[in-house]
């Protein structure tokens, strides 16, 4: 213990004070020396300089270009020394040399160069080191120095300098001179000896593996030293400042030679090459903004303006931020100690997510490239904007009038933000889609990834999400501008004033109090923490078992609609309210500032609609504060309502985070329930006591900037980390599941690297990340998992997956998030902790120390009491997923008997039959001569199979007295199972007793149990080699070593697709046996067993790729055998699994207390390198789950068995938030809803111009009539149509004189029985109905096509299609068969058909214009 605290004051706390300066003993003098000498050159070099020459830019350009040259010699040497080390040559001693391209042969002792032939001796230098490592064993590149020397021997340096005649010898240390060294080239002919390794380089400098790395960490510290004596020289530092701020310069460049690993900002173990630049980057930023502050403040150029009385831009206010960052640059030394920076790519991340999120209005990242994207997006839709915005307020304005310009602009934010919060800030999907339309070629499959038989449906269909949101924004948004633009220029925000703002104010509070406090509160599992059951329950609740998906409520219903409501009239009514008023005021009262205020209207405008549309849950709660405040309580510090509404926003944003921060700390230092989980806590706990001032000032300072309050060590001392984005984790950290296409052959026959529970559990949490996918979205919309905020966090809990849902990402209609699965046997902490967010406390009486009982329905006082104290709450008790039910059982307890190994052979054998005799390759073996050469001795009358691996134990055909297993006694059990499975082939073969049918499955099944007898390895009749043997056929391990089997390798199939199978399908047949054990004995009922489950389940090993895609398509039944190799066990377990739907425990835990918890265990681990598996800080702690927590973060800092990459949910893909809002309104959408609606108003048109009919006779046929010689057949809904007889429809050839008879509409009802209203006829295009089969089909076929093709098939449905009429502007047709709804009025079956054409002599207007459209539509189509 007190060695590693000895390496955590040297390596951390020192190194963190002097940029990476620290006395190491393991390493050598040397490297202690040289570190020393160059620190102490780049602290006094820029100290000397200030103090001894005058100031001038002449002195700070000198030292740049020293700084620069003296960088560029080091980085030169440490890149060309690692270059040799890669590829050059290794010289030993009188021997061969051995060279990475060609080898040479050369003696080490002379030295020589290249051309040997010119008789000189080159100089030399060597570097020597006692522990040489051999030639093929480079550490990795970028390796931690201080780990991978700790432990070597003292290292020693050799100098030595050759010349011509003589060798003089300069010893540092004296040590045995090594027998090999490299070849250093300095120019070509002229080499250096170097007696050195890569590990001591690496202890000596980091490395910069490219040229670019090197290029930019030269000009890094040239700046460095620019801009810092630039500082020096405007007289900024005085006194011992100096000495300071040159300090921080030298800790600034020496991180470039030799950084701080690990540093306190570091989110990995080892070398982070990233964090090499953040000290310098951040002393270049903060000393160019330090000269811009004071150059602005000096000069005045800036004019400034007050913003609730605090006048911003004034010179006084620059100087004032101007000194702020001189103090804040002289701190550098102990802001990196405690790791209040983050790394460079972090910080840019953090800082464009701020800006687009609480500036702009977007929503959280996921990367730094979205970051980049997302805020590049909303400035070019601001740009756009402000345009019209600075047009419009230039515009004049009247009492009673708005300038067009300005309505135009109130349409275009409107649709430009409804599409912006439409839109993910991750591009990938939206480029994948683009890639597959305009480069499919890119499209191919990675050759990295292997071929899978069932292909992957996700990223199809997010394409496909994307691609709805886009055709439906292609209509909304130019529908949304329309209406907009109307509703500005109606003037209604001006004349309805002051009425219509305080109305929108009451109803926007009302409504949102209601929707976003109300109903989730009544639908919470504890209702405000006194009830003891939600008041609106849903139909699961009180469900033991859940058998089908979640039933939509209509509080749910209520919930949608009051969103919808919230999101799309009252706030954008709201936000447009007050644009207008702003902008009329500042159109009205012209001042110089104008073109700010058309930005800030513009920018103002976006991030208030955008917010309103992604997160509306909370601007219930900002709107009724500002309203209050500003108008009510203290109106003369307003400034106008949007300035009001708008700033509020971004501070309430951040006092919700302080609420959440402070929580976390009261819940978890609270004496009466704190958990000690070593000695420090009990000792850290008094004195957090004072701590609890500091303690505030520092969630106020997190709560600022977005960062986490993580607790020390998980004690109750509280320190603030560095700012993180909403994703928190840097790294894009995935866990990746060990199958069969990730690992090599040998590894898996020989011990499966995969086979632990863990790697094989993980696929269930990749199957809910699926579901949550398909589901997540909709289900936020629906309220099942209450209110819900950008970067909170949930726990799904079953009964054996627990599960964190971290919520990233919120939009109008998506949600990113990211699911991390915990292991299923968990440790005790963990269950001890899963038991507490699972148990009820319903039946909880006590009240303090006495258990006097509660009111009915309601909670005591200890529980009321206890649930207020909790970092976490019960969002939901039965949220209903779909999954997989997983039940294992013990194969050593179903296969311990002989008598059950029997039955389990019995069906091995059965099982190849049955797979022999379906297979369409049977001919093709029973014709092949080598494995019919191969198996003509089975023949004979007297051939007996005697292998020691049958046993009369286990085999059902053995035959006592031939001591094995002849083809008669095989023919005695097994021909009749072979006879019946000929029958069922579709062309049988011969199947006699000596046939070749009988003799290949005697074959087969001789060769499937010797498979099964050579993988167990004993000849034993012990359980365990019996099972090895099993498990190692059922995952394809097959080794055929006997002489008499090698006939199979004539056609591979024969294993792969009868032995392999027949393996496997056993073990379910198995399974069976135990609920049914007589019904197999009938052979129908076994062939259609195996036929069922072939078609319905897939059985494989867990490791086969194949398993992992089946579940991931929702595969309805799964079976494998599973070795599980695990804290010294070693058993065997048959998983079965099921899909149905899975009832999932939804807690909602404190988003504060998830950032503190993985900020604190990131500290603890990487940077305080505490390696104890035991360590107090993830010791269970029930009040803020503080193991589950700790456990979820990404490995090797925590333990989750799977990470699912960021993954979108779209409100798209939910069927029941469909039924409740309508699909999406796109153009292919709408045009069927024309087309649809088009052929019905055609229909009955046609029929009113031309036969006076009305739209019921002609909805299902175009209005056309029947003529029949038989009395029309009048039925009603009561009469069967079975008990009415058949008529049978005639029709005559066209004739000009049946024209009259068309005009009586009369028949048709007669003829179709009942007369059908336009609703009960009308029929989607994209939607068929279910054809009935036969005769029952009732309505034409033209209605059950494809209105695409509608052209065609009006032309007629073929011979004895039945009535069939044409005209000259369209064609009906009816059913030969049957009337709607009542049978046709004609009698008899198979009489002749006529048919009617009719030609209208004179056709109407109406006609030839439906004419006209109709050719018009068929174009189109």
């Amino acid at each position: 213990m007190g060695s590693q605290a000895l390496q955590i004051l040297r390596q951390g706390v020192w190194a963190s004070l002097t940029g990476g300066w620290y006395v190491d003993p393991h390493q050598s003098t040397f490297s202690n020396c040289f570190h020393l000498y160059l620190w102490i050159f780049l602290l006094a070099f820029p100290f000397l300089l200030y103090m001894a020459l005058p100031p001038s830019l002449v002195v700070a350009g000198v030292y740049s270009a020293v700084v620069a040259v003296f960088f560029t010699a080091i980085k030169v040497v440490n890149y060309r020394l690692h270059a040799m080390f890669d590829l050059g040559e290794i010289v030993e001693k009188k021997q061969a040399s051995l060279t990475a391209e060609a080898p040479r042969t050369e003696e080490g002792e002379e030295g020589s160069g290249a051309h040997e032939g010119n008789q000189h001796r080159d100089s030399h230098v060597g570097v020597e080191m006692t522990v040489f490592r051999k030639v093929n064993s480079t550490p990795p590149v970028r390796c931690s120095s201080q780990h991978s020397l700790f432990g070597l021997n003292q290292v020693s340096v050799r100098i030595t300098i050759f010349t011509k005649s003589q060798e003089n010898t300069l010893m540092i240390e004296e040590k045995a001179k090594p027998k090999q060294y490299y070849r250093f080239w300095v120019l070509p002919g002229k080499w250096l000896r170097v007696r050195y390794d890569r590990l001591a380089l690496l202890a000596l400098l980091d490395r910069n593996r490219r040229v670019g790395e090197n290029v930019f960490a030269v000009v890094l510290a040239s700046l460095v030293a620019f801009l810092g004596f630039l500082l020096l020289l405007q007289g900024f530092f005085r006194d011992i400042w100096v000495f300071q701020f040159c300090l921080v310069i030298a800790s600034c460049q020496y991180s470039l030679l030799k950084s701080v690993q690990p540093d306190a900002a570091s989110p990995m173990h080892g070398h982070n090459w990233i964090i090499v630049y953040s000290r310098p980057v951040y002393f270049c930023l903060c000393c160019v903004m330090i000269w811009i502050f004071d150059l602005s403040g000096r000069s005045g150029s800036l004019q400034p303006f007050s913003l609730y009385g605090i006048i911003i831009f004034s010179a006084q206010f620059l100087l004032c931020v101007r000194d702020v960052l001189i103090v804040f640059a002289l701190c550098f030394p102990v802001i990196f100690l405690f790791g209040l920076l983050p790394q460079v790519n972090t910080f840019v991340m953090c800082l464009l997510e701020q800006i687009d999120m609480h500036i702009f209005g977007g929503s959280a990242t996921t990367s730094p490239l979205s970051s980049l994207y997302s805020l590049i997006r909303s400035v070019l839709v601001a740009a756009l904007l402000y345009g019209f915005c600075l047009g419009a307020i230039n515009a004049p304005w009247g009492d009673a009038h708005v300038p067009v310009l300005f309505s135009v602009f109130c349409g275009l934010l409107l649709a430009l933000s409804y599409h912006l919060s439409r839109q993910s800030s991750d591009p990938t999907i939206l480029w994948s889609l683009v890639r597959s339309k305009l480069f499919p070629e890119l499209e191919n499959r990675n050759p990295e990834e292997p071929p899978v038989e069932i292909k992957d449906p996700l990223p199809d269909k997010l394409r496909n999400s994307v691609k709805e949101i886009l055709h439906s924004d292609l209509v909304i948004c130019p529908l949304m501008a329309v209406i907009t633009f109307a509703i500005s220029a109606s003037t209604v925000f001006i004349a309805l004033q002051p009425a219509l703002s305080v109305v929108l104010y009451i109803l926007a509070g009302v409504v949102g109090f209601i929707t976003h406090y109300l109903l989730p509160q009544l639908r919470k599992q504890l209702p405000w923490f006194c009830l003891a059951h939600p008041l609106l329950r849903s139909k699961e609740y009180s469900q033991f078992e859940v058998r089908d998906a979640a039933q939509l409520m209509w509080f749910e219903k209520l919930y949608a609609w009051l969103q919808c409501v919230e999101k799309y009239f009252i706030y954008p009514a709201v936000v447009l309210n007050s644009l207008t008023t702003e902008a009329r005021t500042v159109g009205q009262n012209h001042k110089e500032l104008d073109i700010y205020r058309a930005l800030f209207i513009s920018v103002a405008g976006m991030k208030l609609l955008r917010s309103s549309f992604c997160t509306p849950s909370q601007q219930y709660v900002t709107l009724c504060f500002t309203t209050l405040f500003f108008h009510y309580d203290y109106p003369h510090f307003s400034e106008t309502f949007l300035i009001d509404y708008y700033f509020m926003s971004i501070l309430f944003s951040k006092m919700w985070d302080l609420l959440y921060k402070l929580r976390f700390v009261l819940t978890y230092i609270a004496p009466w329930q704190i958990t000690w989980g070593s000695a420090f806590h009990a000792f850290a706990q008094p004195f957090a006591v004072p701590h609890s001032a500091v303690l505030f000032v520092q969630a106020v300072f997190s709560a600022i900037f977005s960062t986490p309050l993580n607790p020390v060590l998980g004690s109750a001392v509280f320190v603030t980390s560095y700012t993180r984005p909403v994703k928190f984790w840097e790294r894009d950290y995935n866990t990746k599941r060990v199958d069969h296409s990730n690992t090599r052959l040998a590894t898996q026959l020989d011990r499966n690297p995969g086979a632990d529970d863990n790697n094989l559990n993980s696929i269930f949490y990749e199957h809910l990340t699926r579901s949550l996918q398909h589901s997540l979205c909709g289900d936020l919309l629906l309220g099942r998992w209450g209110n819900y905020s950008t970067g909170d966090c949930f726990i799904l809990a079953s009964d054996y997956l627990n599960a964190l849902v971290h919520i990233i990402e919120i939009g109008n209609g998506l949600v990113t998030f990211q699911l991390r699965g915990l292991e299923f046997r968990g440790t005790y902490c963990q269950q001890r902790e899963v038991e507490a967010i699972t148990e009820g406390v319903e039946e909880d009486e006590g009240c303090c120390c006495c258990e006097p009982g509660h009111l009915p329905h309601m909670l005591s006082f200890n529980a009321a009491f206890g649930q207020r104290w909790l970092a976490w709450e019960v969002a939901a008790t039965k949220y209903v997923l779909e999954g997989y039910s997983i039940s294992d059982n013990n194969a050593a307890s179903m296969l311990q008997v002989f008598d059950l190994r029997k039955i389990l052979i019995t069906y091995y054998v059965k099982s190849i039959i049955y797979y022999v005799s379906r297979s369409s390759k049977l001919e093709e073996w029973l014709t092949n001569e080598t494995i019919q050469e191969a198996l003509r001795p089975c023949l004979g009358s007297n051939y007996v199979d005697s292998d020691p691996t049958f046993n009369l134990n286990i085999d059902e055909d053995y035959d006592h007295r031939a001591s094995g297993i002849t083809p008669s006694s095989f023919c005695m059990v097994y021909l009749d199972w072979i006879q019946y499975c000929n029958s069922r082939r579709q062309t049988p073969v011969t199947c006699e007793r000596d046939s070749p049918l009988v003799n290949l499955c005697f074959g087969l099944c001789i060769l499937g149990r010797r498979a099964l007898g050579t993988a167990s390895h004993s000849m034993s009749a012990s359980l365990e080699p019996f099972l090895y043997g099993l498990h190692a056929l059922f995952k394809g391990d097959f080794r055929i070593t006997s002489p008499r089997d090698e006939w199979v390798f004539a056609d591979m199939d024969l294993l792969n697709r009868v032995v392999a199978p027949g393996v496997r399908m056993s073990l379910k047949l198995h399974q069976d046996h135990f609920t049914s054990p007589d019904e197999y004995e009938d052979p129908m009922v076994l062939f259609d067993a195996i036929t069922a489950n072939e078609e319905k389940m897939l059985i494989s090993h867990e490791g086969d790729p194949v398993w992992r895609s089946a579940i991931l398509a929702n595969m309805p039944s799964l079976l494998a055998l599973r070795h599980i190799m695990d804290d010294g066990s070693d058993e065997y377990k048959i998983i079965m699994l099921n899909k149905r739907f899975l009832s999932f425990r939804v807690i909602k835990v404190n988003r504060e207390c998830v950032r503190g918890l993985w900020a604190g265990q990131q500290q603890e681990l990487v940077f305080l390198r505490n390696r104890n598996p035991e360590r107090g800080s993830i010791q269970n702690a029930k009040q803020a789950l503080r193991n589950m927590i700790n456990s979820s973060c990404d490995q090797p800092i925590g333990y989750p068995i799977y990470v699912s990459p960021l993954t979108t949910s779209y409100a798209g893909e939910h069927s029941q938030l469909r039924s409740v809002w309508g699909g999406p309104v796109s153009p292919h959408n709408i045009y069927t809803w024309l087309i649809s609606s088009w052929d019905r108003l055609q229909k009955g048109c046609g029929a009113g111009c031309n036969s006076g009919g009305n739209i019921e006779d002609s909805d299902c046929g175009g209005g056309s009539t029947s003529i029949s010689t038989n009395p029309a057949v009048h039925t009603t809904q009561s009469t069967p149509a079975s008990s009415l007889p058949q008529p049978h429809i005639t029709t005559v050839q066209p004739s000009m004189g049946l024209l009259s008879s068309l005009q009586r509409t009369s028949s048709i009802q007669g003829l179709l029985g009942q007369q059908l209203s336009s609703s009960q006829l009308s029929f989607s295009s994209s939607v068929a109905p279910p054809p009935l089969p036969g005769p029952e089909r009732f309505c034409p076929a033209s209605l059950l096509e494809n209105s695409g093709h509608r052209a065609g098939q009006r032309a007629g449905l073929g011979p004895g299609s039945g009535l069939h009429y044409e005209s000259h502007f369209s064609k009906w047709s009816f059913s030969g068969r049957k009337g709607f709804n009542g049978p046709a009025a004609t009698e008899g079956e198979g009489a002749p058909l006529q048919t009617i054409r009719t030609q209208v002599r004179r056709p109407s207007i109406v006609v030839q214009f439906f004419k006209k459209i109709q050719k018009y539509r068929y174009s189109l189509c």
